[in-house]
């Protein structure tokens, strides 16, 4: 076990936050029988109207980006993909393949050294990411490799060493359900903890860099609702940790929570599919992102959006 007076005080904070305090949290094995029948009953619903899937994948894989982007605007959800690999998209993946490998590093962990083995396992793995990295010039990888240093360097000093009592494990993937045409696939940055019978012990933890937003939580919530769907035990709290400011918001998992986030899934399927396979025309709705949007030149609602933003009085330039 990690002793508190080898942490910092930062860590300490986070430690005391992400730690269980009064009884043991154990949901009604009811209540998670009914959450799971309601998402089959509606999965299966919306399944009958996207068909048989083509021999064994999903038609509709239904992600925590996805759902964000379909409720937000349909029409940028439907758009064509415009996703490249460079070092800033790239930053994510290798940071927390270095973080992965921290956990059960035989000496101290060096973020530099951590990073530059991650790149290397990438590599060797030739596909997505891995092709980009073996082709890439001298100064993205260099530009990489210092995005990723200090993101991991932010996490070793300012999150409690992961031990191994706590069954970390990093890039945690779930889908469900295990067959259809309709899949929903998570794949959480960090869960901890260990199994206990039916307690719910286990931690949800995204990491990100920047400022909180909103979608944090839906994010974390949605992957608590695959989890739950998936293990048939919901996990007893999620959190968004900071690098930036070292800090983590918490939220305790609820069936209130489990159930509204189940809803809002379902109606972003029912969205995807009316727009995807039953061909109605998807809304537009202006908002912040329609500043990165790759429809922003030819869509007349997000440029009028950005115009009253940039010059809320409508002053002549």
């Amino acid at each position: 076990m990690i002793g508190a007076d080898t942490l910092t005080p930062t860590q300490r904070e986070t430690l005391a936050l992400l730690g269980r305090r009064g009884d043991p949290v154990v949901f009604d094995a009811a209540f998670v029988a009914e959450l799971r029948d309601d998402f089959e009953t509606g999965l299966g619903e919306l399944a009958e109207r996207v068909g048989e899937p083509s021999g064994d994948r999903a038609e509709l894989v239904v992600t925590k980006r996805s759902i964000d982007s379909v409720l937000a605007c349909e029409a940028a959800w439907a758009a064509p993909d415009d996703f490249a690999w460079s070092p800033a998209t790239a930053r994510g993946t290798i940071a927390h393949r270095a973080i992965q490998l921290s956990v059960h590093w035989p000496a101290e962990p060096v973020p530099a050294t951590l990073v530059e083995e991650a790149i290397a396992r990438v590599i060797d793995e030739e596909r997505g990411i891995g092709e980009w990295l073996a082709d890439c010039d001298p100064a993205d990888h260099a530009d990489l490799r210092s995005r990723t240093v200090e993101h991991v360097t932010k996490f070793l000093e300012c999150f409690p060493p992961l031990d191994r009592t706590w069954r970390p494990v990093t890039e945690a993937r779930a889908s469900f359900p295990p067959s259809g045409p309709i899949a929903l696939r998570a794949q959480v940055d960090l869960m901890i903890g260990p199994p206990r019978g039916n307690e719910s012990t286990k931690v949800i933890v995204d990491v990100k860099t920047g400022r909180p937003h909103p979608r944090h939580r839906h994010d974390l919530r949605f992957y608590a609702l695959v989890e739950t769907l998936t293990r048939r035990l919901p996990p007893r709290l999620l959190a968004t940790y900071s690098l930036d400011s070292g800090t983590a918001e918490t939220e305790v998992v609820t069936e209130a929570l489990l159930r509204s986030t189940l809803r809002r899934t379902l109606d972003a399927i029912d969205r995807m599919v009316e727009v995807r396979f039953e061909d109605r025309e998807p809304s537009r709705s202006p908002g912040v992102a329609c500043r990165w949007c790759p429809l922003r030149a030819e869509c007349a609602e997000g440029r009028a959006h950005l115009a009253a933003v940039d010059d809320p009085d409508g002053d002549e330039p």
